[in-house]
């Protein structure tokens, strides 16, 4: 049964939701859309675009739906999501579209010829020139429909930030009218391209996807918000027996209490207005008769019949009567019966539209106002006078209404009359066998099903409540039926059409039966399923639909499977991550748990590699609430322990360093993560320290003096301030002063290192001796002694600064060997956290490089001939106050014995005794 109303008459006892024809008839200011008036409660107008997916054998259809759950051609959605780089504005300028005008009262008599309707075409000539130049753009790149996609992910979340303080369903509206926009785009596009182009498939594909996720928002917001509301109004008690209640009264009380009739309801009505949308996709024009004249053909015939013209072989009906055909079983002419079985199908479209009154008054236009008042039979009957008044009040609907709907039961049933004018009744009867033959896909099946419910619910309700004593006898299938929404989609699976069988199986139809099922265990787990089985082959749109499915669930309050959830968003995170779309990412990653979303965050900054780029990153976490103190540590500390390799052994002899590789330059440049918040600079110093400790070890000491050089001078300036600013004078933390020394400690180091390459250099740069060949002449005996003195000025510049440098060497090695307070690389607090990795590396570094510091120090100084102070080298090594012989393996003790032997044979050359004291005589 319908339930209808004109704009005209008194308000009909069904309880609808406004947000529904709402979102059907939005569209953007100065669009020209083809405008149907509809039916549907609250609605005067609906628009419809010229081009969507339509809906089976009613309209041609351009495409079909080509994604399932694991789908072959999915790549075509996957491959080039790339954001849109395009110097385009992607705001859609005013549409050129169809314009088809059923307001059929303020038609021109010239505007509807005895041939049919005219489809009239309203082109604005700029609008079209730049319809046709952003086309022709977008049709230039690989992937149109993906390229012009792309800014839906922006703009979602745009509307999800400017949204906060609105009502939640105004988000839902939000997101519909961007899908909107954006499939209003792609149709442009698809106009524009070239049908069987592997180019056209693409468009076809994403805008059907995002057509599907349009009305899935819709479906959302209608379904939703009566459940928000029904659920505030939970403990209202409804009195069921009013006296003297109208048909109209006891449906107006059923709406109002049972949920399942009126959430029932918004699904068929939100399935007729995506008929509505689709309205526009008739492939052909439709002619049916003159204005007033109906069968006209057969009524020419019959006239040149009657004038005694012969040449009509074929016996036709001999009167036009509605019921003449059927009557005498006599066809009609063959041009009325195309248009007659035409007229059914179209008309049948709008009764599936939910424009019942269209249809009636299309019925009227073309002579048959009979069949209009065949419609208007649904209309509940409904006295005001009885129960009493002083004033009389006009009475509504129809008295005989069940006699009205049996008579329509029969018509569906019998078989003479055509498929879909059999149909039509069966719609309006609640016919469900007869109604589902002319329905062949999943939006088709789905609104039968549901609008045979809500009729036989609402029929069942009357029968059990009505003081009407006589109602007229229906089927007992009909009157007995016990529909729920679970055996409706149990029913779809069941279903021999092949075209529903594989509709069942798309993303979104998937979607749509669980949220009106209301069932958000059941889709989480669909959502579970893809993301095990095919994640990789999700499209990204449905991945952003998915996310933002589930923050709106949350912010309902809705219970929801908390590891699902947490799998969507990581994976829409991940997708971002891949696409580099920089300003979204830190907005979802806020809405996983800490440790998960500072996990994820830091894995997308390690991509990240300009500065500018990295404080935007930074910048945009923090707007977010991350806690980027933690994110960052994550970031470097992630970095620096890819390599899980020990620490090598020196050799002993100072060779040149080890290569930097790619590897080590990304640990040398994520330490710049720390440094653009003053407050991290402790952190930094400690992160900075752990890389340079594995460089050290590696010999690999021009990466740990970049790695240095990243640390701002002022870095240990900055970590006591900022002990000051918490309040920590007296004692701040181990770890910050541990990490402050071993910084101290390793730049010794790196400078001992340092000037001893420097030394090294100058060491091997001696000048060369000029040398005089026997038998010189006197010309080259006179070069011979300019060359001896330009020799002996260079000598002593050199030996000036070998003798500086090696001063400086000694001063250098000797500040590391005799480090401070306790030696080179030993905490002075031993009462902070225990870092167990840390504490064998500090031990392992001061085991491989203090040796190699004592070699480097006996190098220079047996070199420059200071062997008394390479045998006094070996008193600090074995000083009890240091204990540096403790850090000495066996074979390099041994070794430095030797050395130490040549030394002081050096002194017993020179005279002096083996320590290089003057020998007593």
């Amino acid at each position: 049964m319908a339930f209808r109303q004109d704009s005209d008459e008194i308000i009909s006892p069904l309880v609808r939701m406004p947000e529904l024809s709402r979102s059907a008839r939005r569209s953007s200011t100065g669009e020209q859309l083809i405008e149907l008036r509809t039916a549907v409660r609250g609605a005067s107008s609906v628009y419809l675009p010229v081009v969507g997916r339509a809906e089976g054998h009613i309209f041609h259809e351009f495409y079909t739906a080509q994604t399932r759950i694991c789908p072959l051609k999915i790549h075509d959605l996957t491959n080039s999501v790339l954001p849109f780089q395009h110097s385009i504005t992607l705001t859609t300028p005013d549409e050129s579209t169809h314009q088809i005008s059923f307001d059929l009262d303020e038609m021109d008599g010239d505007e509807f010829t005895s041939q049919g309707i005219i489809l009239k075409s309203f082109t604005s000539p700029a609008n079209f020139t730049e319809d046709l130049t952003l086309s022709a753009v977008l049709l230039n790149v690989d992937d149109p429909g993906v390229t012009a996609s792309a800014r839906l992910f922006p703009e979602f979340l745009n509307s999800f930030l400017s949204h906060l303080s609105s009502p939640i369903f105004d988000l839902i509206e939000s997101y519909e009218y961007i899908c909107n926009e954006q499939v209003k785009l792609l149709q442009k596009i698809v106009n524009r391209a070239t049908p069987g182009q592997q180019k056209f498939s693409k468009i076809a594909s994403v805008l059907w996807f995002l057509q599907q996720e349009m009305v899935t928002w819709r479906l959302i917001g209608s379904l939703y918000r009566d459940r928000v509301e029904s659920g505030n109004e939970e403990g209202v008690m409804y009195d069921i027996s009013t006296p003297n209640a109208t048909e109209k009264t006891i449906v107006e009380m059923l709406f109002q209490r049972d949920s399942l009739i009126r959430q029932s309801q918004i699904v068929v009505d939100w399935l007729e207005s995506i008929a509505k949308d689709e309205a526009g996709n008739f492939a052909e024009n439709i002619e049916y008769y003159a204005k007033s004249v109906y069968w006209e053909n057969t009524l020419h015939v019959l006239k040149q019949q009657r004038s005694g013209i012969s040449g009509f072989s074929r016996q036709l009906v001999t009167e036009l009567d509605p019921d003449a055909p059927i009557r005498q079983k006599m066809p009609l002419a063959d041009l009325d019966r195309e248009d007659d079985a035409r007229f059914m199908k179209y008309l049948f479209a709008l009764i599936r539209a939910g424009m019942t009154d269209k249809a009636q008054r299309l019925c009227e236009r073309c002579g048959q106002a009979w069949r209009a008042a065949t419609l208007e039979g649904w209309k509940l009957y409904h006295d005001p006078n009885l129960n009493g008044g002083s004033t009389l009040e006009s009475i509504e609907g129809n008295p005989y209404r069940s006699v009205w709907k049996a008579c329509c039961w029969r018509m569906a049933e019998d078989e003479q009359f055509n498929r879909y004018e059999r149909a039509i009744y069966a719609a309006l009867s609640g016919n469900q066998k007869q109604l589902l033959s002319v329905c062949d896909t999943w939006e088709d099946c789905v609104w039968a099903y549901c609008r045979v419910m809500v009729d036989t619910l609402v029929e069942q309700e009357i029968r059990s409540l009505s003081p009407m004593s006589e109602f007229e006898e229906l089927p007992k299938e009909y009157i007995e039926a016990n529909w729920t929404l679970e055996a409706i989609f149990e029913e779809m699976q069941a279903t021999d059409k092949k075209q529903v069988l594989e509709e069942n199986k798309a993303h979104y139809h998937i979607i749509q039966k669980y949220i009106i099922l209301g069932d958000i265990d059941g889709l989480m787990d669909e959502f579970q399923d893809w993301l095990t089985k095919c994640k990789l082959l999700l499209p990204p749109h449905l991945l952003r639909f998915m996310t933002h499915l589930v923050l709106f669930l949350w912010n309902l309050g809705i219970p929801t499977k908390e590891d699902v959830c947490m799998g969507i968003l990581k994976s829409y995170i991940e997708f971002l991550i891949g696409m580099k779309y920089i300003d979204l990412i830190a907005f979802y990653v806020r809405h996983l748990p800490q440790q998960l979303g500072i996990a994820q965050y830091s894995a997308f900054l390690e991509t990240v590699t300009e500065t500018e780029q990295r404080k935007r990153c930074l910048d945009l976490a923090r707007e977010a609430g991350l806690d980027v103190a933690a994110v960052t540590k994550s970031v470097v500390e992630n970095i620096r322990k890819r390599d899980a390799k020990d620490f090598t052994h020196h050799d002993l002899s100072p060779s040149l360093d080890t290569a930097t590789t790619k590897e080590d330059q990304m640990k040398i440049n994520v330490i710049e993560w720390l440094m653009f918040d003053p407050s991290q600079r402790a952190e930094a110093l400690i992160q900075s320290n752990a890389i340079m400790r594995k460089f050290l070890a590696s010999k690999k000491y021009e990466a740990a003096k970049e790695v240095f050089s990243k640390i701002p001078q002022d870095s240990i300036a900055e970590v006591y301030a900022n002990w000051d600013n918490y309040g920590m004078e007296s004692m701040p933390p181990a770890e910050d002063e541990n990490a402050v020394r071993e910084h101290l400690c390793i730049r010794a180091y790196l400078e001992a290192h340092e000037k001893f390459n420097e030394w090294f250099k100058v060491m091997q740069s001696a000048p060369p001796e000029p040398a005089l060949t026997e038998n010189a002449s006197f010309t080259e005996t006179v070069a011979y002694e300019h060359k001896q003195k330009k020799f002996k000025i260079d000598y002593k510049r050199w030996s000036d600064n070998l003798e500086e440098l090696t001063n400086d060497v000694k001063e250098n090695i000797y500040n590391v060997l005799l480090f401070v307070n306790g030696g080179w690389l030993v905490d002075i607090r031993e009462n902070g956290e225990e870092d167990v990795e840390r504490k064998h590396q500090l031990n392992l570094l001061r085991q491989l490089c203090l040796p190699a510091m004592c070699f480097l120090l006996h190098t220079v100084l047996h070199s420059t001939k200071q062997y008394q102070q390479c045998l006094k080298l070996a008193d600090v090594i074995s000083s009890e106050q240091h204990k540096i012989y403790q850090v000495f393996a066996k074979e390099e003790m041994a070794k430095f014995l030797r050395l130490l032997r040549e030394s002081s044979l050096m002194l017993l050359d020179q005279n002096l005794g083996p320590l290089g004291y003057e020998l007593q005589s």
